[in-house]
């Protein structure tokens, strides 16, 4: 039988699972260690007294790393909720650990993770991640660990980041044998106009299945901007030959007829289509490969083309400004990232 996730199938089921939270009520999840913080004449529920809300949120020093989660395994991370100033969402970088690699798995601005990119606030409605009025971040991405979880966000900015909310919560329970580690990554290029293809991953070494892509496309070019093609190179196929190959922008992401309204569902979305007087045009878009998931042996290359059309009918190459995270699970140990670009480099335009 397939699973579908989240164990739907299995909700009505009693099991040995024990469930726990990480918040800045109860910073390490443990057993009775919620609301313990004891209040001080600043907190505004200090004449409440203890238990009152009283360390609902924290401050990330300027350019600092902050351990939001420390777990000792086995288990899974069910749901991660967070919220913020989005001057955090391309200054701060998110990133998880999985049984005490060094390089981490997960490696994406924070926004971007959770589908905002260029930092805007845009809701989402699908089932791995959804962002709610205003700006509540939910991933529901499951991420099992066998020995240890580390979550960590690292503010970059040249300022202290306040009222950063966080709320995550995992479960204590074994781990299947088969099940794969959560990775994502993210990159961002200006595609180059002789071949404008935007790498989404590349150098994926190892057995997995890739699960979703997330774009934030600026658009330097006048007219239309989506019609070029993803492509799918898995397990040793040649540069120009790819096994799985899309047929434009717009149809990857579920849409047609360059879209012409926003729109944001289940599995796939085009939520942000921002189009203002003197700004260059932004696009956000989603696809979970829930359902269909692209599975590969030994190793993976995800590409999508930039590509417009000429007053002729002919296709343009655009040089486009694309940022872009790829979500996959695959068994440790990963490759190596590319290295984070710099914080100004990732600001948007």
């Amino acid at each position: 039988m397939t699973v579908l996730p989240f164990g739907m199938f299995d909700i009505a089921r009693v099991s040995n699972g024990k469930t726990r939270s990480i918040s800045a009520e109860n910073p390490d999840g443990r057993v009775g260690g919620g609301a313990q913080e004891i209040p001080d004449e600043k907190n505004a529920g200090a004449w409440l007294g203890k238990g009152w809300k009283v360390r609902p949120c924290i401050t990330l020093p300027p350019e600092s790393n902050t351990v939001l989660a420390d777990i000792e395994g086995p288990g899974t991370i069910r749901h991660i909720w967070i919220t913020v100033d989005p001057k955090a969402y391309r200054d701060c970088i998110l990133r998880m650990y999985w049984d005490g690699e060094k390089t981490p798995s997960v490696e994406v601005p924070l926004g971007d993770f959770f589908c905002n990119g260029h930092a805007l606030r845009v809701n989402i409605n699908s089932m791995m991640i959804a962002v709610n009025p205003n700006g509540g971040f939910n991933s529901y991405w499951p991420m099992p660990f066998r020995k240890h979880a580390r979550i960590e966000v690292e503010n970059q900015r040249w300022e202290e980041i306040g009222g950063f909310f966080y709320q995550i919560t995992y479960e204590l329970d074994e781990v299947p044998d088969d099940a794969a580690y959560f990775h994502a990554q993210w990159r961002r290029a200006v595609t180059p106009i002789e071949a404008p293809e935007h790498v989404i991953l590349d150098g994926i070494k190892g057995k997995g299945q890739y699960v979703g892509t997330y774009m934030a496309w600026t658009q330097l070019a006048n007219g239309w901007w989506g019609e070029g093609e993803i492509k799918f190179f898995i397990d040793g196929d040649k540069a120009d030959a790819p096994t799985i190959c899309g047929t434009g922008t717009e149809d990857y992401f579920g849409g047609a007829w360059c879209f012409g309204d926003t729109y944001s569902t289940p599995f796939l979305g085009y939520p942000l289509w921002r189009k203002e007087p003197g700004e260059v045009p932004k696009h956000g878009l989603y696809r979970w490969h829930v359902p269909d998931p692209i599975r590969f042996e030994t190793d993976l290359k995800v590409t999508m083309q930039a590509l417009g059309w000429w007053p002729n009918w002919k296709y343009q190459p655009l040089q486009d400004d694309i940022a872009s995270v790829g979500y996959w699970y695959q068994l440790d140990p990963h490759a190596p990232f590319p290295e984070m670009l710099p914080v100004h480099l990732r600001w948007p335009r």
